[in-house]
């Protein structure tokens, strides 16, 4: 999400002399080295999507994720870094590709792919990230210069981003009703901020118009909840696309890098203008939103049905579904894109005369999904989209980053939804850990107490909350 406006802050653009611009080749032989040989028509996604429609436009998106970018479709950025804000490169890159500020993969599967294309990496997979608006110009590991991070899943992505907007809509509207009654009464009022069962804290609005933000938990000034990344940052599947797609491939939309924002097609000087439009991100964003999400898979083994079942028992003792909420209702499935409170430098509703919108509710896994009384999908995530602090002095190992990102304190993260979980090993935000035992006894902070529980169990009852946890499995 950005905070400023994005040309004031791209450097150097009057100084930097791009190589001529090589336009997108409409007709290319089967064994072209180019592999983004198609051009989707943004015009063409509006309004709801018919079945047929909507299949064929995940299928080009699944073909953009899987695609290994060459340096014809200008993979690569030698005159930029992988900042959110485009930001020119302040010296001349050595490598075209490097494992730091990245470029440092060919293909969103490099490092979504376990178990398959989507899932999550391993710790070879592992990303480097700066603090996020220009700081993204480093040559070392130090950790003061970056966070290592490990890959996440996407499963489940359009479930989890619906249940945020919808969450959003309340908090807000709680903060809009609190200034109403303040105005009428001429006092203050203090309101909570509870979206789905969870707390977000409070707020107090004044008469004047101003609200006192100083009780809020877990969630930005702005009540939007944020769902994506460990940090809990990144507000839409379209915001991560654009941004990875800049920082790990040097692939650059032109929603954020073309001429609107920098004046200029060809941001990075590769020779190569308009590298991605809007259409094929919205493929892309197609793509990961309709990706089933992972379930309770019972095992064959008996002995392991009966020691998940005890396991199950054991993580409502623990308290650990406070954060890891088994489920979290949501009222609609259907996923409009550009979404509704995305900001400048990612495609908004308001850029577009009419939103696509991809009725997740016609695909096959959404009529397996468990509904309320009220109708309503539960969606079995086990998390709760708020941040918490995870890391104490006496148990620091989740507070393991030294650089704050985007004004998250650095022993604060997003609560990591648990569905999926045995196909995403290993653990942790650096994925250093191995053992789901040993990243359960890493919580601190907020989760400190189910965690010393956790720790004084029997043996017997530890390895039965593994065994259940183990049941949580991307299906293929």
């Amino acid at each position: 999400m950005m905070s400023r406006p994005l040309a004031s802050a791209c450097i150097g653009l009057a100084i930097v002399i791009a190589a001529p611009v090589v336009p997108a080749v409409a007709e290319e032989p089967p064994w072209s080295e180019r592999v983004v040989v198609e051009r989707i028509d943004p015009a063409t996604l509006a309004g709801l999507l018919s079945a047929d429609a909507l299949a064929d436009l995940v299928e080009k998106g699944r073909a953009l994720f899987e695609a290994r970018f060459t340096i014809l479709d200008g993979a690569g950025r030698p005159g930029a870094t992988q900042a959110i804000v485009p930001t020119r490169s302040r010296r001349p890159a050595e490598n075209a590709f490097q494992r730091l500020a990245g470029p440092d993969a060919n293909a969103c599967s490099s490092c979504h792919n376990e178990p398959v294309a989507g899932g999550a990496g391993g710790f070879v997979a592992n990303a480097f990230v700066s603090e996020g608006f220009e700081s993204a110009e480093f040559d070392t590991l130090d950790p003061q210069f970056s966070n290592e991070r490990g890959t996440n899943h996407l499963f489940g992505a359009g479930l989890i981003e619906l249940l945020a907007r919808e969450m959003t809509v309340d908090l807000t509207a709680v903060r809009a009703d609190a200034l109403r009654q303040a105005r009428a009464s001429g006092g203050e009022v203090r309101r909570a901020l509870v979206s789905k069962g969870v707390d977000f804290g409070r707020i107090t609005a004044f008469a004047d118009g101003s609200v006192d933000l100083s009780e809020l938990d877990g969630v930005d000034d702005d009540l939007v909840v944020r769902p994506f990344t460990q940090k809990g940052v990144m507000t839409s599947l379209r915001q991560f696309t654009v941004n990875a797609l800049n920082q790990h491939h040097g692939m650059q939309p032109d929603e954020r890098w073309g001429v609107r924002w920098t004046g200029t097609a060809d941001f990075d000087g590769d020779g190569h203008g308009d590298e991605l439009g809007a259409g094929e991100v919205s493929a892309m964003v197609a793509w990961q939103a309709t990706l089933p999400p992972p379930g309770e898979v019972v095992p064959d083994d008996t002995a392991w049905q009966q020691a998940a079942a005890e396991g199950r028992n054991v993580f409502a003792d623990l308290g650990c579904g406070s954060c890891h909420r088994p489920s979290l209702p949501l009222d609609s499935l259907a996923f409009s894109d550009p979404g509704p409170v995305d900001m400048a430098g990612t495609l908004r509703a308001g850029d577009v005369e009419n939103p696509a919108i991809y009725d997740l509710a016609a695909t096959a896994w959404a009529r397996e999904l468990p509904r309320d009384a009220q109708g309503r999908v539960l969606v079995p995530l086990f998390g709760d989209l708020k941040r918490h602090r995870i890391a104490d002095t006496r148990t620091a190992d989740l507070g393991n980053e030294t650089l704050a990102q985007r004004f998250v304190e650095r022993d604060v993260f997003m609560t990591a939804e648990l569905w999926g979980l045995a196909d995403t090993a290993p653990y942790g935000h650096r994925g250093d850990m191995t053992t789901l035992d040993e990243v359960i006894r890493a919580h601190g902070g907020a989760a400190s107490a189910s965690a010393v529980a956790y720790r004084d169990l029997a043996e017997a009852e530890r390895s039965a909350l593994i065994a259940w946890l183990k049941t949580l499995r991307i299906a293929p």
